[in-house]
């Protein structure tokens, strides 16, 4: 299944906010949330979701209401430890 990230911009959002919308993006029918990591004080964030399709994903998004700037789909990702390896393997490190 795909991977997506997503940028939304919440300026103001609150923290007590973030936790009432957990519920619907636990419970979302057409995309699996994964992880977030949000910047409170600007409203930034960036979330990671499993789903068949981008389309998939943008009907999770609208039928709970969260607005979004931005979805790619990732086709790419590294931990540290695999750069590492990498690096290592390549005998650059």
């Amino acid at each position: 299944m795909p991977r997506y990230m997503t940028i939304h911009r919440a300026p103001g959002l609150l923290q007590e906010q973030w936790a009432e919308n957990a519920e619907g993006v636990y419970a979302g029918e057409h995309a699996t949330f994964v992880q977030a990591h949000v910047n409170l004080g600007t409203g930034f964030i960036f979330t990671i979701y499993d789903a068949k399709d981008r389309d998939a994903l943008v009907e999770q998004f609208e039928e709970l209401g969260l607005v979004y700037d931005e979805i790619h789909e990732i086709q790419f990702s590294q931990s540290h430890d695999e750069m590492v390896a990498m690096l290592r393997s390549q005998g650059r490190i």
